[in-house]
């Protein structure tokens, strides 16, 4: 997988938000807002490949959870972001 160019994470308030660099990639049908966590992986993985195997090392790493509560979590986030258009398999 890689995320789509074209994206960047920025703040917004507590949360963060994944917002195009240009005009033409803007799609006002749908934000996409992301916890602390899921920016984490956003930054981890931006500019290079990477997996759901990638991004539950990444869960794993950094916070105390379960493996299979991570791996749950990164096969979700990773399917959220191919479905909203900002990364592609």
């Amino acid at each position: 997988m890689k995320l789509i160019e074209g994206f960047r994470l920025r703040p917004l308030g507590k949360e963060f938000i994944v917002t195009p660099e240009s005009v033409a990639q803007i799609n006002f049908n749908k934000m996409i807002s992301l916890n602390s966590s899921a920016a984490y992986l956003w930054k981890s993985v931006e500019g290079k490949e990477f997996s759901p195997e990638d991004l539950k090392r990444l869960l794993l790493d950094r916070y105390d959870v379960d493996e299979a509560i991570a791996g749950r979590d990164a096969e979700a986030i990773a399917r959220t972001w191919i479905e909203a258009g900002i990364a592609e398999a």
